[in-house]
């Protein structure tokens, strides 16, 4: 059952997916009405689940969960990957990587893979006090909180 993102509670299990590219657009429209559908009629055992979404900085696409009213489960787990890998074979692109980090320069956001996060950092390109994303936040509480974080905050601040 597709709900609005922001009606879902704090405790809302959360999922981002960060593209290795902006979306254009065109692919964001498309995009949201894929979600649209997917989320109305994504279910754990048949039972549905309250989900909602939102894309941020064209690039990020968010996932929330309420799992007070119905949780997740393996089945339903596998259903919302596919639905990923769907959209990196429709748009070649990269959601699923782990491995690269995002961050911010000024108003733009850069990707790199983290091997060349670490070069930046040893070069000081990138220092303790560069915006990065954590993408292993795992509530909206979280999300709304310690997502956009200073990388001395982060799991990166191993590399600054």
């Amino acid at each position: 059952m597709l709900v609005n993102f922001d009606t879902l509670p704090e405790t809302a299990r959360i999922w981002i997916y960060q593209c290795n590219r902006s979306f254009s657009d065109l692919e964001l429209e498309e995009i949201s009405n894929n979600l649209n559908i997917f989320l109305k009629s994504w279910t754990a055992h048949g039972a549905d689940l309250q989900a909602g979404f939102e894309i941020k900085y064209k690039r990020f696409i968010i996932i929330a969960l309420d799992q007070q009213m119905n949780a997740a489960t393996g089945c339903s787990i596998d259903a919302s990957v596919k639905f990923i890998q769907d959209l990196e074979a429709t748009y070649k692109v990269d959601l699923l990587d782990k491995m690269n980090v995002s961050y911010k320069q000024g108003d733009y956001v850069a990707y790199k893979t983290l091997t060349d996060f670490k070069k930046m950092a040893k070069d000081k390109a990138v220092s303790k006090n560069t915006i990065v994303f954590n993408n292993l936040v795992n509530s909206k509480a979280e999300y709304l909180e310690f997502w956009e974080v200073p990388a001395s905050e982060s799991w990166h601040s191993r590399f600054v």
